[in-house]
């Protein structure tokens, strides 16, 4: 099941990154010599996806169309730069992430997709993982030391998803779900009944549950990097980190 389109959210009001997010939006802030949504496109363009949706608020959408443009600013691997294409879509009021991806529904169609938080950074490669994406969904986890943040999966004992929950109070597992799914055509199918949480919000885990429950969802364990841009320490360290790779690279 071949996947070419993907849709990075990009809203939120970055709170915890204030007074830096009153004067732009976080996933624009820099990240050593780009912008934090940058590495994100570059992560699914370097995989072969050569057609991006950036779901932002009413507020921010010029200053992403000033940054990013229309995809002119990169290429595949195999190809020239007229191949990628980004567009826009607009959330009016932060409703959660199932939300987001809902917004774009029309521009993926009958197509399986890529949903990417604009936010997270992650250093392992997409592309093998997408040549074994067979259908259903594909959430990707992280061991991490706070993981009453983050939607939190269980494994058995044979690597399989047991459960998800959302920010839990007790977590039963420190295997954090990252800003990265892959999902079939059916996931607009199973946001039709979706109400909104405790929290207001549509939250994805609730979607990630019913692929679950049908015994379509397949997890993978990173072993690379990975960063929810959201903090001060956060944005600094990973500033750090993406520099040393960058000079290494030289």
């Amino acid at each position: 099941m071949k996947i070419r389109k993907a849709v990075i959210l990009a809203g939120g009001s970055g709170t915890r990154l204030r007074p830096l997010t009153l004067a732009t939006n976080k996933h624009l802030l820099p990240l050593y010599d780009r912008p934090v949504i940058y590495h994100a496109i570059e992560k699914l363009v370097d995989a072969g996806i050569s057609r991006i949706m950036v779901v932002t608020s009413p507020e921010h959408i010029d200053s992403f169309v000033r940054a990013l443009g229309s995809g002119e600013h990169w290429k595949l691997k195999s190809g020239n730069e007229s191949q990628i294409q980004i567009t826009y879509g607009i959330q009016n009021k932060p409703g959660g992430i199932a939300q987001g991806l809902y917004i774009a529904r029309d521009y993926i169609g009958d197509e399986p997709c890529i949903l990417y938080l604009g936010d997270n950074y992650i250093e392992d490669n997409l592309g093998p993982h997408l040549k074994n994406f067979k259908g259903g969904a594909m959430i990707f986890l992280k061991k991490v030391a706070d993981p009453e943040r983050f939607g939190v999966a269980t494994l058995g004992k044979n690597g399989g998803v047991v459960r998800i929950e959302e920010k839990p109070r007790k977590p039963k597992s420190n295997l954090a779900v990252i800003g990265l799914y892959f999902y079939d055509n059916t996931v607009f199918e199973k946001m039709r009944d979706q109400q909104p949480s405790s929290r207001g919000e549509y939250e994805i885990t609730y979607v990630n549950n019913k692929y679950l429950k049908e015994g379509a969802l397949k997890a993978v364990v990173l072993k690379k990097k990975w960063t929810d841009i959201g903090t001060f320490d956060s944005l600094v360290e990973t500033s750090h980190h993406v520099r040393k790779s960058a000079k290494k690279r030289r």
